[in-house]
């Protein structure tokens, strides 16, 4: 498009879009075809919110094709139109026509229903727009009124475009009606007005022999997405409809019904047919407080306000008088009534605006929040009849006879209507115990040692018992899935005859066995794994927030950000965190008015209240707040050797405490086990920041990532998130109850709150809560193991199942850890690790609590592992000797503890092993600390010389020996090693046939041991290495024995290295073959000699015997000759 020479918009069209071919799958999809283009500004001004608006739109109509193809241009245009061409000139070709008339035309009504908008862009800096929406059609626009200062308007405004020419076929019109384009902008005072979006829209059309009646007409209110670029912007809640005038004129058309709206000018609503059908609503505000409130135009906000508006109608809050010493309400609840649609999808949006009321009578906004759905806020009258509300008629619960321990997946939920009496089994294992017992044989199940619990003892069970959930869950999974297969294997039809098919599915089936069969062994093995481990109580552990897990906590007091400031276009980066002022505390309610009778009349109903009985007082109140810091995960390196030393900062309110002394160093998974105490006052101190922080020796110390804690929304919750209950009460050891209320007041306590019938404790261990019995144990032992009576098993079985107690009942908190993602604002949205943290709050007008729970570190305990290196045999021979060929080795043993290789110990060496027997009678002392509850090896030690402090590393528990071939010349040859896992490996074989490679297969199931348990083990173990196949191979066994000791025990009973004193160790008797060459060389010669030739030594010995006397013979046989016959008579 231009003007005066100049460019002044554009539109780029793809040629492969509007080329035409004879094969239609060829042809561009806008060929032949009349496309609406949009025009835009040219050049850099084109890019960004500027260039998304539009400047021209055109209706074009373009055919790309061959010269001799020009025939069928006009084949897409719509019917009813005359060409007008230029004339031909003499031997000139004939071009196409220069204009077209056409001579069929329709003419039609458009009637834009303009309903209201919600969500839009805030284009001004106080975080609001004054929006309204222009409505382009052909060759017409109209605008609606401006709304001020809103971003949900609400125009109900009818535009009607009159004498709308549209050319075609009328079937033509009907089935593909032309777009309509809505853009909506920002009134601004000065200058033109702001793009704030655009959406399309396509009428519903209504030909003139059409009737004007249901189900198409009238048409219906539509969301329409509203697009600012890329992203949304909105929604526009809107009907369009397109009316044919017949050749009777408008009188055909149906009448608009209402007269204008005189008040906001010549305005016409939009139709009652169109428009929702609307009833009484009351609308009730629980207005809580403001918290986090940041300046407005520099000055601090000291006296502020709510306003609530909705479909025109509001109220507004009681104002603060001082905002800084209580920003809480002094009037809880006001209601205001509205009409509002009875469809709920099309309830206008509910606005909050804070205001600063300053000196003069000026307001000043301080930000804004629309509720863009009110459907969580709805009240429904609850329906009596369904289970949960059905209180006649006792239900017994029976509870273990035992305090329950590990046992939670037992628990049965009853239905209301049941009066079942549910009875736990006593475990198969149990039983298997029992018999054991009678028939006098040894448990290796060891009973727990309270003195020796702690609370990481809990921690590490309910670690394992969380893992073995997500195990389960794997399992579940892999055998749906594997139903799976084999039922889509059933159903393949093999074209094959069918003994091949029946073949092929006993294979299946033995397949399947098989699994079944591994998996009946896993389970085995797991059980007796479950046997062996002691019985813990346990806490929960959750791997997310407490927030998530529980909804916010927003049971009945919800949080609504306050917003200010423009939104961020695409190339901005102004984010919503950024653009957040503050929070408003409350909560709503609408329902339809008038009330039922049943809700009004009920005990205790405050009509100043209306739907918000009950709710405590908003006055400040101290708290006492413990926050508990476990340890932190995988934390992102702050440090430039790839670690970090971290410690925690706790902020709440004006308090601070840094714990810079304590930070531990180049560690990215520290353990804290940190405890601190804040007194607080709510609601002024109630975001709660536990940070991380990266120690360095200069400079400043760095945030590593920080997480906040709403405790207001905990504290005030009915899920009691103040002190998690534990899994049983104890009133001394590990799991000391640690609320100051005991499970007896707490269950009054909700009992009166919630106004329900309880509880009721009677004999024989009942208690009754409304209709639901429970039944338990009512005794407990003290420290001294004498039994007492108590209620309290009882009451806390109550509470472990409060959610099913019906209309007050829900879900408590238990005792629990939570893992709180750690963020940093200048890296927003990527999560710079996990902490493992809790927080527990008392309030200081009760008794006070006991002291904080322990959980500081376990400190790793000495120990002395000593290992003695008997013998060898069958280790394979390495070197071949220099005259003989002999194959032989001069066996030793390496070993170390995993993490300590440079305190490797080597054995003596056996000389010239022929049969790869060799003889040491070496002991091994490996000193090392040990953390018993995490089955680590502790070692701290500096990474360089340059490092400021030890680094503490936690490594398995891993013994490690190797066998190898010493030479003299050149460096020793690797042979073969095992490594043991010092808390799970095999039996050592009695004799050294016994002993195979099999033993450290990992597929066969073989009878394990723990060094911790046994304290001393000795036996035969291989020693393997990889061959040329990279296969496992069998090089060695070892006789060796293993022996454990604490630190005190080592000092007592010592014992020197390798055969020194004290305690030393007898020499071993070596076969003279394993001596050197220089001491003894002849006899090792004939040592050699007769052993390899001992046969050949004894025929060359016969031969010479033989060859001597044959010799001897010979010289002796002349004589005796000449005596025989020349001296016969002598």
């Amino acid at each position: 498009m231009l003007s005066n020479n100049k460019r002044i918009a554009y539109a780029r069209i793809s040629s492969k879009d509007i080329l035409y071919s004879i094969v239609d799958e060829e042809t561009g999809k806008d060929c032949g075809k009349v496309k609406c283009v949009f025009l835009k500004l040219p050049g850099k001004r084109g890019f960004g919110p500027a260039g998304w608006t539009v400047q021209a739109k055109m209706e074009v109509y373009m055919w790309l094709g061959l010269n001799k193809q020009r025939k069928d241009f006009l084949c897409g245009l719509p019917c009813g139109f005359e060409e007008i061409k230029a004339v031909k000139g003499h031997g000139l070709q004939c071009f196409p026509p220069i204009s077209l008339s056409y001579t069929k035309k329709q003419v039609f009504q458009l009637r834009a229903h303009m309903y209201q908008a919600r969500s839009l862009f805030a284009a001004d800096s106080s975080g609001l727009s004054d929006p309204f929406a222009r409505v382009f059609f052909n060759t017409q626009s109209q605008c609606t009124e401006v709304l001020n200062e809103t971003l949900c308007p609400t125009w109900d405004q009818l535009l009607v475009f009159d004498n709308v020419e549209l050319y075609g076929e009328a079937n033509e019109m009907r089935d593909d009606p032309p777009i309509i384009v809505i853009e909506i902008y920002d009134q601004d005072t000065v200058g033109k007005a702001d793009f704030m979006g655009r959406t399309f829209a396509k009428p519903i059309v209504k030909m003139a022999d059409e009737r004007y009646s249901p189900p198409r007409f009238p048409p219906q209110l539509e969301y329409y997405q509203i697009y600012r670029g890329n992203s949304t912007a909105g929604d526009l809640l809107a009907a369009f409809e397109l009316l044919q005038i017949g050749p009777a004129g408008k009188s055909d058309l149906p009448a608009i019904d209402g007269p204008t709206d005189m008040e906001r000018g010549p305005i016409l609503p939009v139709p009652m047919g169109i428009r929702p059908v609307l009833s009484k609503y009351r609308v009730e505000i629980l207005f809580w407080g403001l918290r986090d409130l940041k300046r407005v135009n520099l000055a601090q906000v000291d006296r502020p306000r709510v306003d609530i508006e909705c479909a025109g109608k509001g109220v507004q809050s009681a104002l603060i008088q001082n905002y800084k010493k209580n920003p809480n309400f002094s009037t809880l609840v006001k209601w205001f009534e509205v009409d509002l649609p009875e469809n709920e999808l099309l309830h206008p949006p509910l606005n909050v605006r804070v205001v600063d009321c300053r000196a003069f009578g000026r307001y000043t906004l301080v930000g804004s929040h629309a509720v863009s759905s009110l459907r969580k806020f709805i009240y429904r009258p609850p329906d009596k009849k369904s289970q949960q509300w059905n209180t006649t008629g006792e239900i017994v619960v029976n509870m273990e006879p035992e305090v329950p321990i590990k046992k939670m997946e037992t628990m049965v939920k009853l239905e209301a209507n049941s009066d079942a009496v549910v009875k736990v089994d006593v475990n198969e294992d149990e039983k298997e115990k029992k018999k054991k017992k009678k028939k006098g044989e040894e448990i290796e199940e060891e009973e727990p040692d309270e003195s020796m619990l702690d609370w990481w003892s809990k921690y590490f069970a309910s670690i394992e018992t969380l893992k073995e959930q997500l195990r389960q869950q794997e399992a579940a999974a892999a055998e749906a899935e594997e139903k799976e297969e084999l039922e889509i294997a059933e159903e393949i039809k093999i074209d094959e005859s069918s003994m091949k098919g029946s073949k092929g599915s006993a294979k299946n089936k033995e397949k399947v066995k098989v699994t079944k069969e591994d998996k009946k062994k896993k389970l085995q093995a797991e059980q007796t794994e479950k046997k062996n481990k002691q019985k813990i109580d346990e806490l929960k552990v959750f791997n997310k927030e407490l927030e998530i897990e529980f909804e916010n906590f927003e049971d009945w007091l919800h949080t609504f950000n306050l917003l200010r400031g423009k939104i961020g276009d695409d190339d901005d980066t102004v984010s919503e965190e950024e653009r957040i002022v503050g929070r408003f505390k409350g909560s709503m309610c609408v329902y339809k008015v008038p009330l039922s009778d049943d809700i009004t009349k009920e005990a205790g109903y405050d009509p100043n209240y209306g739907m918000f009985q009950g709710i405590p007082n908003n006055d400040p109140i101290n708290v006492l707040v413990r926050v508990y810091v476990v340890r932190a995960t995988d934390l992102h390196p702050a440090d430039i050797n790839g670690k970090a030393d971290p410690y925690v900062v706790i902020k709440l309110g004006k308090t601070e405490i840094k714990d810079k002394e304590n930070y531990i160093s180049k560690q990215l998974n520290p353990v804290f086990g940190k405890s601190f105490d804040i007194e607080a006052t709510f609601p002024m101190e109630s975001m709660l920041t536990v940070a991380i922080y990266d120690w360095d020796l200069v400079g400043t110390d760095d945030l590593i990532g920080e997480t906040k804690i709403d405790l207001e929304n905990r504290y005030y919750s009915k899920h009691r998130a103040t002190c998690g209950i534990s899994q049983t009460y104890a009133i001394h050891g590990y799991n000391m109850w640690r609320d100051p209320m005991k499970p007896t007041q707490i269950l009054s306590k909700l009992c009166k709150e919630g106004k329900i019938d309880g509880p009721h404790f009677g004999p024989g261990g009942r208690v009754k809560v409304l209709n639901r019995v429970f039944t338990g144990p009512t005794e407990i032992e003290d420290e001294n193991g004498q039994k007492k009576q108590t209620d309290e098993h009882l009451a806390l079985s109550v509470l472990h199942h409060w959610e099913e107690i019906p209309r007050v009942g829900c879900r408590l908190i238990p005792e629990h850890v939570e893992t709180r993602p750690l963020l940093n604002p200048d890296k927003p949205g990527i999560e710079q690790g996990r902490l493992e943290m809790w927080v527990d709050m008392f309030p200081m007008d009760m008794p006070a609590p006991g002291p904080a729970i322990d959980i500081s570190p376990r400190k790793p305990k000495r120990y002395e592992l000593r290992v003695i290196i008997w013998n060898t045999d069958e280790v394979i021979l390495e070197d071949d000797d220099y005259f003989t060929g002999e194959k032989s080795s001069d066996i030793f043993v390496r070993g170390w503890l995993k993490g300590q290789q440079e305190d490797k110990q080597d054995t003596d060496v056996h000389y010239h092993s022929l049969t790869g027997e060799g003889n040491f009678n070496w002991r091994f002392i490996f000193p090392f600390d040990y953390l018993v509850a995490e089955e680590k090896i502790v070692i701290s030690k500096k990474e360089s010389m340059f490092s400021w402090d030890e680094t503490e590393y936690k490594i398995p528990a891993r013994l490690t020996l190797q066998v190898w071939d010493a030479d003299h010349f050149s460096a020793d040859d690797f042979l073969g090693a095992i490594e043991l896992d010092l808390n799970r490996f095999p039996r050592g074989a009695k004799t050294a046939k016994q002993c195979s490679i099999d033993m450290v297969a990992p597929e066969v199931d073989l009878p394990m041991v723990s060094i911790f348990k046994q304290k001393r083990v000795k036996g035969w173990w291989p020693f393997v290495a990889r061959n040329e196949n990279d296969e496992m191979e069998l090089t060695g066994k070892v006789e060796a024995e293993l022996h454990l000791l604490t630190a005190e025990e080592a000092e007592k009973s010592p014992a020197g290295l390798g055969r020194n004193e004290p305690d030393p160790l007898e020499k071993p008797k070596r076969p003279d073959t394993s001596l050197m060459w220089l001491l003894r060389p002849l006899r090792i010669v004939g040592l050699l000699l007769w052993r390899h030739y001992k046969w050949h030594l004894f025929a060359l010995l016969l031969v010479a015997v033989v060859l001597v006397f044959v010799a001897l013979s010979l010289y002796t046989m002349p004589g005796v000759l000449n005596q025989r016959f020349l001296n016969p008579g002598r």
